[in-house]
């Protein structure tokens, strides 16, 4: 499946054993999809029902289907073929200003919007855009085809009749257009204000088409969507106070302003220069879920970090976005987000250390703020996509160019397990690690470093107790734990140090803690080192001398008792 493919869901019934599967909903929401079946299983409003997530690639432009929900009787008689529902979904030109259709026609015609710097919403809405598509000719037509092609097969009907029907669909929706411009059927926004042009269509059968033309109008002369964003942001500061003119004016800004916002990598002008991909991200998710990430960037120094600073015009549009009338709006900017994220290109290309946190906080600024906008099963198959990208050679081998030292690496890499999600990805993180561990480079710093024995045990327990808690499934960390507990035996045989320890001419007590912690995984890996440290603790306290040094000392006595009883359990475990 292509990263960057574009997702909805698709729910089919049956209201007999006898019909053929008929689409009644067709929708980005996936919750919407998934209710919607189920109530009409319990209304009886349906024998069967299934929702299917339908992934388009935009190399092939065809859909890949995987049926996510089914209720009900999933079996059909077999009949005579019937000529039901065999009419396109779009038959009257009002059908093509749907949420679905817009969002179709985006994806047939992405290459003339883009080069015309356009968005369906204003192709709909414009004459004169609508006469050039015209004009163009082979544009219009291929999207045709494309959309015939499927839709024929589907139907079981010819790719001709249905060519036919949407040309035809097409014409007069163009002729409609030109018509009602010629006509003045449109408020003149340069002349009337908003308020009063809502007002004034609010009653009208067709009021959002013509107040979406009036709009769409008002942006025509603007070259740069940053232009467009902050002219629609004054149209929605100046819509009517309350009622339903408010509420048609502010749906019109959100439909025009969603598809501003969604469109991918054009919104550099607004967010600022200086911004590599994960600054731009970052901003974009501060934008779809303001509040959110705000409280968030206070409460975690790492979201804090990653955030850039934001600019006057992106906060106006951010507290815009905040309220409930532009739900749509911070949907499409999260789903611009995630289809980044699943993007070939690096979020920070210089800064392997800065790529990895940068993710970890993207991720954190969406959870925190998209529940109500896009699944967390959304953002997890991004982020798991992403998390690829981390584990591969070339990223490894520069993530670990600026370590001096193979602990180094092992830590950097376990932070690099912390980070990636998806069981594959970690798995994948693991084998740098075994690798990096069980190579000679670590064996000879550990051995026959200069830092004292002591120490070395030290950063080979943190490494012990740091892969148990990183992520990773016991398979995979714990050959690796095995491996530091031999190093380690090697590192306290080369020097005897228990056996020092045991004749050292340090207070007992002094002898008795140190011990204690080796025993414990908190001074020396779990494993022979430890078991060793705990045979020879034991006979340390059971000599007389050290109990009296005890007996004078009750905060040492405490601290010893809380050392024997972790010993204990490690024993038991």
């Amino acid at each position: 499946m292509s990263v960057s493919a574009q997702i909805h869901y698709e729910l089919s019934a049956r209201k007999t054993r006898t019909d053929d599967w008929s689409l009644e909903l067709a929708t980005e929401d996936r919750g919407l999809a998934v209710s919607t079946a189920e109530s009409m299983i319990a209304q009886g409003q349906a024998i069967g029902v299934k929702v299917t997530k339908e992934t388009l690639d935009p190399e092939s432009r065809e859909f890949l289907t995987v049926t996510i929900l089914t209720l009900g009787d999933q079996t059909q008689s077999k009949k005579s073929k019937i000529r039901e529902n065999r009419e396109p979904l779009c038959v009257a030109p009002q059908d093509i200003y749907s949420a679905h259709a817009r969002d179709r026609i985006g994806r047939l015609l992405e290459g003339w919007l883009e080069t015309n710097g356009v968005t369906p919403f204003e192709l709909l809405h414009r004459a004169d855009l609508a006469e050039l598509l015209e004009s163009s000719g082979t544009d219009l037509q291929h999207a045709i085809q494309k959309v015939a092609i499927p839709e024929a097969k589907a139907r079981g009907t010819s790719v001709h009749h249905l060519v036919r029907s949407f040309q035809n669909l097409t014409d007069r929706s163009i002729r409609r257009l030109t018509k009602d411009k010629s006509q003045n059927a449109f408020p003149d926004l340069e002349k009337v204000p908003f308020a009063d042009a809502a007002e004034r269509v609010c009653h009208e059968s067709e009021r959002t088409y013509l107040l979406g033309c009036a709009v769409a109008g008002f942006m025509a002369r603007l070259g740069t969507r940053t232009e467009k964003i902050q002219r629609l942001l004054d149209l929605a500061s100046s819509a009517p106070p309350a009622g339903p003119p408010r509420a048609l004016a502010l749906s019109v800004i959100e439909q025009a302003l969603s598809e501003q916002m969604g469109r991918r990598g054009g919104l550099d002008d607004l967010l600022g220069a200086g911004h590599d991909l994960g600054g731009k991200l970052a901003l974009m998710t501060r934008l779809a879920f303001y509040r959110n990430v705000e409280a968030l960037i206070k409460a975690e120094p790492l979201v804090a970090k990653a955030m850039p600073p934001i600019s006057h015009a992106c906060t106006r549009l951010a507290q815009l976005l905040a309220s409930e009338d532009f739900q749509d709006v911070r949907i499409a900017l999260a789903k611009n987000v995630l289809a980044e994220l699943v993007g070939p290109r690096r979020l920070r290309p210089n800064d392997p250390k800065g790529e990895i946190e940068i993710i970890r906080a993207l991720a954190m600024a969406l959870i925190a703020g998209a529940a109500d906008s896009i699944l967390p099963d959304d953002i997890q198959e991004a982020f798991t996509i992403r998390s690829r990208m981390l584990v591969t050679a070339d990223f490894i081998e520069g993530y670990l160019k600026s370590s001096r030292y193979a602990f180094d690496d092992a830590m950097n890499l376990i932070y690099l397990v912390e980070n990636v999600i998806g069981a594959a990805n970690k798995r994948q993180a693991a084998r740098y690690l075994s690798a990096g561990i069980s190579g000679l480079r670590f064996e000879n710093e550990f051995r026959f470093s200069a830092e004292s024995s002591p120490a070395r045990l030290r950063a080979l327990a943190k490494l012990h107790r740091s892969l148990a808690v990183c992520g990773l499934a016991p398979e995979d960390f714990r050959p690796i734990q095995t491996k530091l507990a031999e190093i380690a035996a090697q590192v306290e045989s080369d020097c005897k140090l228990i056996q020092q320890l045991a004749r050292a001419q340090k207070a007992p007590v002094q002898r008795l803690i140190l011990l204690l912690e080796m025993a414990t995984g908190e001074a020396a890996p779990l494993g022979p080192v430890s078991e060793k440290a705990a045979t020879e603790a034991i006979k340390l306290a059971r000599q007389n001398e050290l109990r009296a040094e005890l007996a004078k000392n009750p905060e040492q006595t405490a601290q010893v008792m809380i050392l024997l009883q972790q010993v204990t359990r490690t024993a038991a475990a």
